[in-house]
């Protein structure tokens, strides 16, 4: 995997990735900063991993959404110290089961994002299921 980062002025910089997808970040808000693009990708990553293992499950979901809250260090560098995703499954019939089992299976195994920042970043999930 591959990227390129280029400055385009300001405080804003054009992200390129080896596949050509381009997004703009920047510390003016006129952008995600890259902070909040770690956030994002822990989201998308896990969400991924709990649509596939739901869907795999032959459970008949109609949306998944994931919110995040993330707390950081008052000092620089700022990191993040902790990070709860909850994630709202809305469907027909699902099985509470199969949501808690595949938001443990990507949080504990598969999202490559959380399991990156594990370790350094209290990481807790929780989950709600509503029908469709």
């Amino acid at each position: 995997m591959k990227a390129h980062v280029k400055w385009q002025g300001d405080m804003t910089f054009s992200c390129e990735t080896s596949t050509g997808h381009t997004v703009l970040m920047d510390g003016t808000k006129k952008n995600p900063t890259p902070m909040e693009s770690v956030l994002l990708a822990a989201g998308a990553c896990s969400s991924i991993d709990v649509v596939e293992i739901l869907k795999k499950a032959r459970q008949d979901i109609t949306d998944c959404q994931c919110e995040l809250v993330a707390e950081r260090a008052k000092t620089p560098p700022m990191v993040f110290t902790a990070i709860h995703a909850k994630y709202v499954v809305t469907g027909h019939d699902i099985s509470e089961k199969q949501v808690q089992r595949a938001v443990s299976l990507s949080a504990e195994k598969y999202c490559s994002v959380m399991l990156m920042l594990k370790g350094n970043v209290d990481i807790t999930t929780s989950y709600e299921i509503k029908p469709a």
